[in-house]
């Protein structure tokens, strides 16, 4: 690739991948409302409001792929989620149907489904149960990147993260758990794919525990390495095991499913 994309880039996942990933294009374009730091050789920065559609459209000119990390991550107020998760990626979908509809990987997540129980099997294709406002955002993120595939034939992959960061930090994750180093290979795989659609992902690692199967989407050629598993002595000390009653051993989501409506001021 010429020029890729990473929106959220100044994001702690947006951080880690910026490095992992820049041999993927000879130019990086990161993006994000908050301070993006120092350009690498290879990059070229662009502070953009995903909510502002002309400051979007000229973030994607130019671009032959996006990771699109950007937009609100955690449960909060419905405004903010509205402008990044909603807005910003109706705004993003226009931008890259006018330019040439470059291949996305959507950063969808885990929330979708958060109200499903863990001794409960998910398929990519069964209903949605969100377990709060972000992860009714993704659903319609989801639904939006289907019906541009659909009508207009943009490729994207809807990569439903679980828990991607440097290591797991409660027993939930060893389910959920994806390594930066698997997500980057997830991304590689992504965009070298000769033909994508617009497949479910499940953003996970190789863990032993794990509670979904990517069986469908082995056409992606996507294999993770790492396994939570390493990591369970050390999370049966500190934080120890939830105790079974708590959102963290009951649900899918965790204890996004216990948190309220953030009401506006």
């Amino acid at each position: 690739m010429k020029r890729l994309l990473i929106t959220g880039a100044a994001g702690a996942l947006g951080r880690a991948m910026r490095p992992r990933i820049a041999h993927l294009a000879e130019v990086v374009r990161v993006s994000d409302i908050a301070d993006l730091g120092s350009a690498a050789p290879h990059e070229e920065i662009m502070t953009c409001d995903l909510g502002d559609a002309a400051a979007v459209d000229r973030l994607v000119e130019g671009c032959d792929a996006i990771l699109h990390l950007g937009g609100i991550s955690v449960e909060d107020k419905f405004s903010k989620i509205l402008n990044a998760n909603l807005l910003g990626l109706y705004n993003l979908y226009e931008a890259a149907r006018a330019h040439g509809q470059p291949r996305i990987l959507f950063a969808s997540s885990n929330h979708t489904v958060g109200f499903y129980r863990q001794d409960e099997p998910v398929a990519a294709d069964a209903p949605m149960r969100p377990d709060g406002l972000y992860g009714v955002s993704k659903c319609f993120g989801e639904a939006l990147a289907r019906m541009y595939f659909e009508k207009f034939g943009q490729e994207t992959a809807l990569v439903r993260i679980g828990s991607c960061m440097e290591k797991p930090t409660n027993h939930r994750m060893l389910s959920t758990w994806m390594s930066y180093d698997d997500f980057a290979a997830l991304i590689a795989a992504v965009f070298r794919a000769p033909m994508l659609g617009c497949p479910i992902v499940w953003g996970i690692s190789d863990n032993d525990s794990r509670w979904w199967d990517n069986g469908h989407a082995a056409y992606l050629g996507w294999r993770p390495r790492d396994n939570a598993e390493r990591f369970r002595a050390e999370l049966e000390l500190s934080p120890g095991r939830p105790e079974p009653s708590s959102p963290l051993a009951v649900y899918q989501g965790g204890m996004f499913t216990r948190d309220p409506i953030f009401t506006e001021e």
